[in-house]
């Protein structure tokens, strides 16, 4: 099949492309958590594996990478595979859907501006095989470290956090708290000891800063073609989940005056409102289920970073006035502004009285 060539990248797209096959390892399952997160997840929540390949190759991530990273999902219980014939089709588990929703929440949802001054904590049974990967998934929760078995969350209920835990495995034994303090300046030396907001707040500027000259030139944005705009939307994604998914989300009377992370939150929103359009198109032209297309986007999709419409009209760029243009191009008869003839002023004002009427 004859394909049309595809357009050069543009010069920043290049630059966010080769910044993201230059880490080592190459996460191949990493990237494949942000599609299904992100684009997969809102239609229907499953896809062949050719289309996975087909979305993947142009991040640098060769067909058997691909593979071993969708197997590798499946055994941690992200994905289910079925077959027909040749070909197959992962879908998320139940597990990996609810994950997928806490984590849709925290990157897509604005951060809590109001805290009742709550703390809902955690305590983790000393010792254990599972240890070390409980005291990672606690922190993809949001919650922070303040001694080994102690973790604390300023964000959640305990009814919250009981339906988070159920999700974790190894968490059974724990035990669920909460506190409170009557002293600010106790709250920030606590969250400054359970996350290291300085390392954050550089990872957000760094972010940002990657971002800039996309967000720059959103006349260009909105231009692009489809397949580029997925790139973008995905790689934009993929960076924003890897930091906000470690930010804890502190409300602000916690954080440090004119806090990063807003400016963070404002710059995905605005740019991922721009490319939204252009890639749902191409996911719809270049993935599909085993024996029908997609299905089209759920409409809470259109609810992320607070609307994306809205986002999208705010962020149109406006048209300049230019005056003149149309001089000594119209004509204004001399009689313009002499009296219409009564006849006519009279059957024109019925009409106005039986519009008003209707």
């Amino acid at each position: 099949m004859n394909r049309t060539p595809r357009a050069p990248l543009p010069a920043p797209v290049r630059a966010l492309l080769r910044n993201f096959r230059a880490q080592r390892p190459l996460r191949g399952g990493s990237l494949l958590i942000t599609v299904f997160g992100d684009s997969i997840a809102p239609r229907g929540g499953a896809v062949t594996l050719g289309s996975l390949i087909r979305l993947a190759a142009p991040f640098g991530l060769t067909e058997r990478l691909v593979r071993t990273s969708v197997a590798r999902l499946a055994r941690q219980g992200w994905l289910a595979g079925k077959r027909s014939g040749r070909r197959s089709e992962y879908r998320l588990t139940r597990t990996g859907a609810e994950r997928f929703a806490q984590a849709t929440r925290r990157i897509y949802g604005e951060s809590p501006s109001l805290w009742d001054g709550k703390w809902t904590l955690v305590v983790v049974p000393p010792g254990g095989p599972r240890r070390a990967q409980l005291r990672e998934d606690l922190k993809w929760l949001g919650f922070g470290q303040l001694n080994p078995s102690l973790f604390a969350h300023p964000g959640c209920t305990p009814g919250q956090a009981r339906s988070w835990l159920r999700t974790v495995r190894g968490a059974e034994d724990a035990l669920l708290l909460q506190g409170i303090s009557t002293d600010l300046g106790n709250d920030r030396r606590l969250a400054t000891r359970g996350w290291d907001l300085q390392d954050l707040a550089r990872r957000y500027r760094r972010f940002a800063a990657s971002f800039a000259p996309l967000q720059s030139a959103p006349s260009s944005v909105a231009a692009l073609p489809p397949d580029t705009a997925f790139l973008i939307r995905t790689l934009l994604i993929h960076e924003y989940r890897k930091i906000h998914l470690r930010d804890p989300l502190l409300p602000p009377a916690l954080l440090p005056p004119h806090w990063v992370g807003a400016r963070a939150y404002q710059v995905c929103g605005s740019l991922y409102a721009r490319v939204f359009p252009a890639a749902e198109r191409y996911l719809s032209a270049s993935a599909h289920r085993l024996h029908r297309p997609l299905p089209v986007a759920h409409p809470a999709v259109h609810a992320r970073f607070g609307g994306i419409a809205r986002l999208t009209r705010l962020a149109a760029p406006k048209r300049k006035i230019r005056f003149g243009v149309l001089r000594g191009k119209i004509k204004v008869a001399d009689d313009f502004d002499t009296p219409l003839p009564q006849q006519a002023q009279a059957a024109f004002e019925r009409r106005a009285h039986s519009d008003r009427k209707r």
